[in-house]
């Protein structure tokens, strides 16, 4: 798989700046798939830890930046910890994130970065665990950097959340500022001011990428988003970020 994207990158060498591959995080693995061989569930999730260290670490062997996609980090909330404590939810996180941090031992700090997000389906989302209450955790993580979902009409609001529990001054944010789950293509101001909040919440624009909420296609071939309209807000992203660059004086 590392070496079909290698050679379709090659097709373009100079388009990308910073191609990066995704990998499931231990969490999502050990929720989707139940234990049915070890003693403990703790027991089965750093198994699961330490089978994708090899997936983790040929990444990076490729040459490609890491992206961790962990859903599980918020999603279960609602799922598997839906009728249970928070605490036996934060718990639950707390785990995941030793269990990603042993995985990622042999991987450079600013070559990974974790995707965490609310289930990417389009649905009422009310019972989602606020993003302020799992942030602490999450910044356990030994990593460059965060992906978080702020487009969305749920999770827009909670960027706020950056400018109370502070990134290490050497982690970034991409900030989620189109949502994939709709055909509405965001206008690029409406992109620009998103990414122009984000910046003022973390207080250093330099440290803000664009991106999108989540995947345009979490199962593939499910073409919720038609591929005129994915690139189409593909490009009003990209036409967003430059005006936020500018105003913010990046440009």
């Amino acid at each position: 798989e590392c070496s079909d994207f290698r050679a379709a990158l090659g097709a373009k060498p100079q388009a990308f700046v910073e191609p990066f591959m995704t990998a499931p995080s231990p969490g999502i693995i050990v929720g989707a798939m139940k234990n049915e061989y070890y003693d403990t569930e703790d027991a089965y999730l750093a198994a699961v830890a330490t089978a994708l260290r090899i997936e983790y670490e040929a990444i990076i062997r490729h040459g490609f930046l890491l992206q961790l996609d962990c859903p599980d980090l918020a999603l279960e909330r609602h799922l598997s910890f839906n009728d249970r404590p928070l605490a036996d939810f934060l718990g639950f996180v707390e785990r995941v994130i030793e269990a990603i941090n042993q995985a990622i031992v042999n991987v450079p700090r600013d070559r990974v970065r974790l995707h965490v997000c609310w289930g990417n389906y389009e649905g009422p989302h009310d019972r989602d665990v606020p993003l302020e209450d799992i942030l602490p955790i999450l910044l356990k993580a030994k990593v460059g950097g965060f992906v978080f979902p702020f487009a969305n009409p749920r999770h827009q609001h909670e960027y706020r959340v950056l400018a109370k529990q502070k990134l290490a001054d050497d982690q970034i944010i991409a900030a989620g500022v189109i949502d994939d789950l709709t055909n509405f293509i965001e206008h690029p101001e409406v992109v620009a001011d998103r990414l122009e909040r984000v910046a003022q919440a973390i207080g250093d624009p330099r440290r803000v990428l664009a991106c999108t909420d989540c995947g345009f296609d979490t199962s593939a071939g499910m073409g919720r988003v038609p591929e005129d309209v994915v690139w189409a807000k593909l490009r009003a992203m990209a036409d967003g970020a430059r005006l936020a660059s500018d105003r913010l004086g990046l440009g």
